[in-house]
């Protein structure tokens, strides 16, 4: 029920197509997780962004999510959640992942009409309050006139804004600000970020700890991106094969001696030829005998479902585009990029890259109405502002992306710091191998690798759109949170 609105002549009018800098709607709710009823608040609104003279430059929609039946919030934790784009609302793990409502979807993810929202008995609300924050430009989230009533121009827009470090810098600024608001400085803290929202965290993680002196207890790195690691030239094709591997397992065009393995068993296997032979094979390139070749061909075609020649033809290095057009060419089906367990049909068989996205059709088939109709209808938040699912954010600076060394720093100086990755084997623009290849690299020392873990699930980018793997992501989320908790007399030294 609608519990109350606050009103400092920044109250969104609901016919109105601009949006004040601050505001806010406060509902009440009730769920049952895990069996369990708990009762919480959700927050809709907005909150500034502050520039150094005090002036709001932006103003950056939330959602707030806080559990009510608990009397003291000092230990109770906070999750900070972004998504990624970099210019993607917070839409995707808002309603389908760690957020008390969830798409009305099927168990593998694909849209189901009527449109909305339905319980998510397994979030993570149960063991932690969350925010989701949306940067600028995404959700209802904009850029601020100046005192001349214009928008500042596009080049300084983007210095303020779009860019690796200076995205980091303001929403590190906007946290704290939170914060203090919500009087959560004693609250143990964690960051979740999916996609390029892995970059943003990692980033955060360091500039939170040394710009604003706030120290987290966990960073969660869903689906991520190199974060700032470089995965180039052989490393980067080499590291393609064991999701080509899991996807030719899903779609049954493998061998019947590897289709008959659990797919754990058969990428056990593909991971260890890659490094051990595949990667070096590579890097050999014109050195490599033709003997060789031939045979690397054969394995890798072995392990991809493509023929031996498609191979040879590539170089040995298949690219993903390839892959997602030529898998399944002779059913006339394409794959899906972000989860290549979604079929697509293209004009025509031949060519060398699908025409579309069809996981990214399906998703946004089922997210826009759904977000749209729970922020206004079930979260009474009211604006004829458009909600931005992807915004303009571009030209994107990604110059001096150190955010993978920022989080190892920040590790390094906060031992109360630890990280899980959770990726889905079948995700071809962030695979889960590049995501295992991050966390071999992130602390070369090895001095931390107890603090970094990995769980790898059934599907794709959004591994929780499967219903079986919303269960399993959330509790293994559930417990990385309860886990980072230090016992009360664990001083936070080494």
């Amino acid at each position: 029920m609608l519990l109350s609105i606050f009103n400092d002549n920044s109250y969104a009018k609901e016919h109105d197509i601009s949006l004040s800098a601050d505001t806010k709607v406060l509902t009440e709710h009730k769920t049952t997780i895990k069996g369990e009823k708990v009762r919480y608040s959700a927050e809709a609104g907005t909150q500034p962004v502050w520039n150094e003279q005090g002036e709001a430059i932006a103003s950056l929609f939330y959602t707030y999510y806080q559990r009510t039946d608990v009397k003291d919030n000092a230990n109770r934790p906070l999750l900070i959640s972004f998504n990624g784009g970099p210019g993607s609302a917070s839409v995707w793990m808002h309603v389908a992942y760690t957020g008390p409502k969830v798409l009305n979807i099927d168990d593998e993810g694909y849209p189901l009409q009527p449109y909305g929202v339905k319980t998510n008995p397994y979030s993570v609300l149960d063991v932690a309050d969350i925010v989701f924050v949306n940067p600028v430009n995404t959700g209802y989230s904009r850029v601020l006139p100046g005192k001349d009533g214009k928008l500042p121009a596009k080049e300084a827009q983007q210095k303020q804004f779009f860019g690796v470090n200076a995205d980091i810098k303001y929403l590190a600024s906007w946290i704290n600000t939170f914060v203090n608001r919500h009087n959560r400085w004693r609250s143990p803290k964690f960051l979740i970020g999916e996609s390029y929202g892995t970059t943003r965290v990692s980033g955060l993680a360091l500039e939170l700890q040394n710009s604003q002196w706030m120290y987290l207890n966990g960073v969660v790195l869903v689906s991520p991106t190199d974060i700032g690691i470089k995965r180039e030239g052989p490393v980067k094709a080499a590291n393609r094969l064991p999701y080509f591997a899991a996807t030719a397992w899903y779609h049954k065009a493998l061998s019947k001696e590897l289709q008959a393995k659990d797919l754990l068993e058969v990428l056990e296997e593909v991971e260890d030829y890659t490094f051990d032979e595949y990667l070096p094979a590579l890097a050999k390139g014109t050195r490599l005998t033709d003997a060789k070749r031939q045979q690397v061909a054969q394995q890798v075609a072995k392990y991809s479902g493509l023929s031996v020649q498609e191979v040879l033809q590539s170089n040995l290095d298949v690219s993903t585009q390839y892959f997602w057009k030529a898998l399944l060419r002779d059913k006339g089906q394409t794959l899906g990029r972000l989860d290549s367990r979604y079929l697509g049909i293209d004009k025509k068989e031949v060519g060398d890259r699908p025409d579309y996205w069809p996981e990214l059709t399906s998703w946004l088939h089922s997210f826009t109405p759904a977000i749209n109709y729970y922020l206004q209808q079930e979260l009474g938040f009211k604006t004829d502002i458009k909600y931005n699912m992807f915004g303009n954010v571009y030209p994107w600076d990604r110059t001096n992306n150190n955010t993978g060394e920022n989080l190892r720093l920040a590790m390094a100086q906060n031992p109360y710091l630890n990280v899980l990755i959770q990726a889905g084997y079948y995700d071809g623009a962030t695979n889960y191998f590049d995501a295992k290849y991050n966390m071999w690299q992130l602390d070369p020392s090895g001095k931390m690798k107890d603090r970094i873990g990995f769980k790898g699930y059934r599907s794709g980018h959004m591994m929780y759109l499967r219903h079986q793997d919303l269960q399993l992501s959330n509790q293994d989320l559930r417990e990385f949170i309860i886990n980072s908790l230090p016992a009360a007399d664990k001083a936070a030294k080494y």
